[in-house]
């Protein structure tokens, strides 16, 4: 089953009787990220009245979940922040609901509908991608061998991380961990076993 993330940051605002809730939505691998993205969101908005989060770190079983009502009355923010998160089939994603009042009492009801309205908004906005498993790999090569080595890499998704030209040549490349296998084999095969890979 593909794990998706969003591409990148995203975010919208919603009212609901004259309060604004503004949600900022951004990718985060770590509840180390997570948090500063929260803290950052608080910097960027210090006169709000509350700050709701909600993240998912991981996919699937393997899932780190978050949430704060931040002096919202208690299951009315964040718990339906995050039942929102976790059913959009994102993973490794931080929201954050910035919420400034208007001067109407929403109660519980309402407060729950406009937070849950304000991630499922912003959930709308962000690009779905795939989370793909990489890794870096290291080749270290001659001369001769150098531009076969960069036409063979160019038949997969890869990115150069650096080239070193001494002695031999070192390339340094991340590539998806589903193609290390295929790449490996074609390099030893092309080369004649005459390539150091790490």
């Amino acid at each position: 089953m593909a794990n998706f993330i969003p591409a990148d940051n995203a975010s919208c605002e919603i009212r609901a009787s004259n309060s604004r809730f503004i949600a900022h939505l951004a990718p985060v691998d770590s509840v180390v990220l997570a948090r500063a993205f929260i803290a950052t969101i608080r910097q960027a908005m210090p006169d709000a009245s509350h700050h709701v989060y909600a993240y998912v770190i991981g996919h699937g079983a393997t899932t780190t979940l978050g949430m704060s009502d931040d002096g919202e009355p208690s299951g009315t923010a964040g718990r339906p922040a995050l039942a929102v998160l976790k059913g959009s089939g994102f993973g490794d994603v931080v929201v954050v609901v910035t919420r400034y009042f208007g001067g109407t009492l929403l109660g519980t009801g309402g407060l729950v509908h406009a937070y849950g309205d304000a991630v499922r908004g912003v959930l709308a906005l962000a690009t779905r991608v795939e989370k793909i498993a990489r890794l870096q790999i290291v080749l270290v090569m001659s001369y001769a061998q150098y531009d076969g080595i960069k036409r063979t890499l160019g038949q997969y998704d890869h990115h150069i991380d650096g080239e070193q030209f001494a002695g031999d040549v070192t390339i340094t490349v991340t590539i998806r961990v589903a193609d290390a296998e295929s790449i490996r084999a074609t390099l030893i095969e092309q080369t004649g076993g005459q390539i150091t890979i790490h």
